[in-house]
Formats: structure tokens, C-alpha cells, sequence
């Protein structure tokens, strides 16, 4: 695996949104949406993030691609540093790194027909006019399950997978090297779901293109993903290769996680044991000290709430951030 190129790197990412609390006693305090996580993402494959919701991946996805401001850290895309640049400097960059978002309705201009939604990256970076520019828009649209005659409709008379479908085919239209995937089939039907995977798979080997697939379905994310990283409260809980981490999933939050994952079979569902996590997500106004899972986790030990534990690779390949490990090695 090290010997794959790095297309992007992120390293000590950090995201905090600030929030004022009182109105004569300015108070402020900061959410810690993603604190200090560090990960890689090779040319060519998907690397899946999954977590509860809140957990920061989403707000990750979009600090990545500088819909927000990164607060400190780096974003390193290949070779060159993105999370700092100017938006001028940003722009050739933003042809290479697209987006598909988690709502397809939101994300599409209801005011605009689909010909223009998909044109309009097309317009801005200056890649095709005219007759060339129609002919892209319908191959776009053929491409990702569509025709031609859906050019000149609007988003509303869409149904929620079509409109996954022209988001992806908006995506597609610069020809990226990269696509985060926030959550692109969450808000789709069940029957829909597997369709436009098997799809985002196909034109992943067609254009050779690199996925951060962002999900909360943990057994689609298995089947997409190469590498999964797991997230908890702003942190990076465990990264592995997508088989090691289901068959044998090192962090207890990830332990918890993989034990909810419903199995079609009732024998074997009844023999297996569920992990139930006690309390709810901590706030992140106010994480924990030490290791932000200590207080639903039944190991938790007396150096968990002083040392946070750092991400350690302990087999090849499978990082783990769990003072567990230091106590097994």
C-alpha cells in the first residue's frame, strides 16, 4: 500500500466553528467539528468514512474540498498545499476535486434546467461553448443513466435518484481526478441505493477516478470501499483495509458499530452478540480530556481520561487510536 501514489493528504485537519454564548458577557467557545485527524487517500481507490452523525465527516468532506475554511492543518492535494490558498489560487484546483452532496434536490438550482446545471462548470472553467458544450451535457447525461430529452426539464420534475443522477453527472462534467461523496445515497430509496453505486463503481474504473466515499450505511460502505476510516466526536477512531476492519475491527467504537450492521439471516443474527452503547455523543463544545470515547466504553481505564491515544499503525495497514493496544502489544 505505500508504495501507491498519494493523491491527498490531510494532515493534523482541524475545523472549529465559533459560537458566542451571552448577550452582555461575550463568552466564546468553539465547536469542535473535526479536530487533528490525519489520513491519506491513494490515486484510484475509495476510502470510506463512516460515523454516528456529528461525528465530523461530513464537515471533513467539505473543509477538504474549502466549502469551509480549514482552522489549522494541512490539505495536500496532489503535491500541493489547497488549504490555505486564495480562491484564485484555489480555482484550477476546483476543476480537479468535485462533490456530490447528500441531498440532490437541494443541491440543484431549482431555476435552472438540467442543461444549464451541468453547463454551468463547463462555463466557469472555460472547457466547451456552443455545440460542443450541448454535445458534453448529453453524453453527460447518457453516462450516468439518462437521455437527451431530460436537458431542458427542471429539477422538480425529477425523482430523487434521477436528481443523484444529474449531481453526479455535474460532478463529472470537468472531468475531476477526485469526488467526495457526502452521503450521496442517504436520502435515496432502498431500490435506488445500489443502482447509483454500481454506478459511481463503473465510472470510477472508466475515468480512473478517486473517491472519499462519506456514509453512515456501514455494509454499503463495505462494499465500495477499499479502505474504511471510522470517526468519532472530531477524531479519527481506526483506518483500515475494508475486509481487515470487518472481519476484525481492533477499536471498541468500531467493535459497537460493525455489531449493528442488521444480517438477512435469523440464526445468525440471533447468535450474535450486539454491542450496546451506553449515553449519548458528548458534546463537542465540550469533549472529553483524554480519549473522546472513554465515557461509553466498557474498557475505559484510569489513563484513558488523561493521554489521548494517538493513531498507530498496529498491523500493517490498520492504524488504531485505543490505549488498548499499547496494553496487547
Amino acid at each position: 500500500m505505500s508504495e501507491r501514489e498519494v493523491l491527498l493528504e490531510v494532515k493534523n485537519l482541524k475545523k472549529y466553528f465559533k459560537v458566542d454564548k451571552g448577550i452582555i458577557r461575550r463568552d466564546i467557545r468553539y465547536v469542535k467539528a473535526v479536530d487533528d485527524i490525519s489520513f491519506k487517500i491513494f490515486k484510484g481507490e475509495t476510502l470510506g468514512l463512516v460515523g454516528e452523525s456529528g461525528c465530523g465527516k461530513s464537515t471533513t468532506g467539505r473543509t477538504i474540498i474549502r466549502l469551509y475554511d480549514v482552522t489549522e492543518g494541512e490539505v495536500i492535494f496532489d503535491g500541493a498545499e489547497i488549504g490555505h490558498m486564495s480562491e484564485s489560487e484555489l480555482k484550477p484546483f476546483r476543476k480537479r476535486i468535485q462533490m456530490i452532496f447528500q441531498d440532490p434536490y437541494a443541491s440543484l438550482n431549482t431555476r435552472m434546467t438540467v442543461a444549464d446545471i451541468i453547463g454551468e462548470p463547463l462555463d466557469i472553467h472555460g472547457l466547451a461553448s456552443g455545440q460542443d458544450r450541448q454535445q458534453r451535457i448529453f453524453d453527460l447525461l447518457e453516462r450516468v443513466g439518462l437521455s437527451k430529452m431530460h436537458a431542458s426539464r427542471y429539477p422538480h420534475e425529477f425523482s430523487g435518484g434521477q436528481r443523484q443522477r444529474i449531481g453526479i453527472a455535474r460532478a463529472l462534467a470537468v472531468n475531476p481526478d477526485f469526488i467526495i461523496c457526502d452521503e450521496p445515497i442517504s436520502a435515496l430509496d432502498v431500490s435506488i441505493q445500489a443502482q447509483v453505486v454500481n454506478m459511481l463503481e463503473d465510472l470510477q474504473k472508466e475515468f480512473g477516478l478517486t473517491y472519499l466515499f462519506i456514509a453512515h450505511d456501514l455494509s454499503m460502505v463495505k462494499h465500495i470501499s477499499d479502505r474504511i476510516g471510522v470517526m468519532y466526536l472530531g477524531k479519527m477512531a481506526e483506518i483500515a483495509e475494508s475486509k481487515a476492519l470487518y472481519e476484525k475491527p481492533l477499536h471498541p467504537y468500531t467493535q459497537a458499530l460493525l455489531s449493528a450492521i442488521p444480517i438477512p439471516d435469523p440464526e445468525v443474527t440471533r447468535a450474535k452478540q450486539r454491542i450496546i452503547l451506553e449515553g449519548d455523543v458528548p458534546s463537542p463544545l465540550n469533549p472529553p480530556s483524554g480519549c473522546r470515547f472513554r465515557t461509553r466504553c466498557i474498557y475505559a481505564m484510569e489513563k484513558c481520561a488523561q493521554i489521548e491515544p494517538e493513531l498507530k499503525e498496529v498491523e500493517p495497514n490498520h492504524f488504531v487510536a485505543c490505549h488498548l493496544m499499547d496494553e496487547r502489544a
